[in-house]
């Protein structure tokens, strides 16, 4: 009887952990189309028979795209600032709180376009030592006549801004295509593959799409912890913060920790991490120091910093490593010899 209610607590352990919670970041310039693609995707999930939530970020005090979603969609609103930097540490918040009050099937956030992605996604990775949480698209709207215009006449802060967010894409939306003529469409594209080597870039007429396949679960696979057996729990939970991986680019790797890690070989994986990762954050829990002790760290282009910490409530031990075109493999091994010391 004994082994199996053990059994049956490992079931249940085993489907917490893979209880993720996908992420869809919406970026694009003003008036690109960003609003409309996401009425799209939620048009697309409730034929599926799922429940999406909303964030929606606006830079005035008053959230008038909000206006255009259902009511019956769960929504936070983040007003009067911009999500990238001045209300950045609230998003992990509006996150968790949707995520504890609603259990969405997806969340969907929609920053504004004054917003650049990369600093948004660091924001978005907070989120990921309180919730499980993936990163599956970051999605660009593309305004294609708009984009035309100041790749020709201007090379101001609004064209930098709207390159970064295209460099940053896994998939691009080439929106308001019809507006464009045959040669034109082809010196955007061009543009685009230029500036970003690796996201799928779609053509549309308001936001609409036919293959709405990245989408499916199936399509960004959790893959089981390695080295996985039936007789022991993992240390290490691997979750999948990115695209295909033909589409890599912009990338974010979470890796959950079930038990504390030796400090000094911590320091050494993070000492020995490659120029192409150049983020990393989270919350550890030392094996060689007084009983109980967590750390929150910090990692970006070289520099650490630690901060010991007494956290709140259900707060995970988890790592996340940001950057471009990395090794996730070199990265796992290298969490296995973490462990293997610990």
């Amino acid at each position: 009887m004994m082994d199996t209610e053990v059994q049956e607590e490992r079931v249940t352990n085993t489907m917490e952990r893979e209880a993720v919670t996908p992420i869809y970041l919406l970026s694009g310039f003003l008036g690109s189309g960003k609003t409309t693609l996401l009425s799209n995707m939620l048009n697309e999930w409730r034929s599926r028979g799922l429940k999406a939530a909303v964030i929606m970020n606006e830079l005035g005090e008053v959230n008038l795209d909000g206006q255009l979603v259902d009511r019956e969609v769960p929504m936070a609103e983040m007003l009067g600032g911009c999500i990238c930097c001045s209300i950045r540490s609230d998003l992990g918040v509006e996150i968790g709180a949707l995520i504890k009050e609603h259990r969405p099937d997806a969340i969907c956030i929609e920053s504004t376009g004054a917003a650049n992605p990369l600093e948004t996604l660091d924001g978005v990775t907070d989120a990921s030592m309180y919730k499980t949480i993936e990163l599956r698209e970051i999605i660009t709207v593309v305004d294609g006549p708009e984009l035309l215009e100041r790749s020709r006449n201007g090379k101001g802060r609004t064209f930098k801004l709207m390159k970064e967010q295209i460099r940053c894409g896994t998939l691009l939306l080439l929106n308001k295509s019809d507006k464009l003529e045959p040669e034109q469409l082809v010196e955007v594209q061009q543009l685009l593959r230029e500036w970003n080597a690796h996201a799928r870039i779609v053509s549309t007429v308001r936001c609409e799409l036919e293959d709405w396949s990245w989408l499916d679960a199936e399509a960004h696979p959790v893959p089981h912890p390695i080295g996985a057996t039936d007789d022991r729990q993992e240390d290490v939970e691997y979750v999948e913060d990115s695209h295909d991986a033909s589409h890599r680019h912009v990338m974010a790797a979470t890796r959950y920790l079930d038990k504390p890690v030796d400090s000094v070989a911590f320091e050494e994986l993070l000492r020995g991490l490659p120029d192409n990762i150049y983020r990393a954050k989270g919350i550890v829990s030392f094996s060689d120091t007084s009983a109980g002790s967590r750390y929150l760290f910090q990692y970006a282009y070289r520099e650490t910093d630690f901060i010991r910490i007494e956290p709140q409530g259900e707060v995970r031990d988890v790592a996340v490593f940001i950057g471009e075109h990395f090794s996730k493999e070199w990265l796992d091994n290298r969490l296995r010899e973490l462990m293997s010391k610990s």
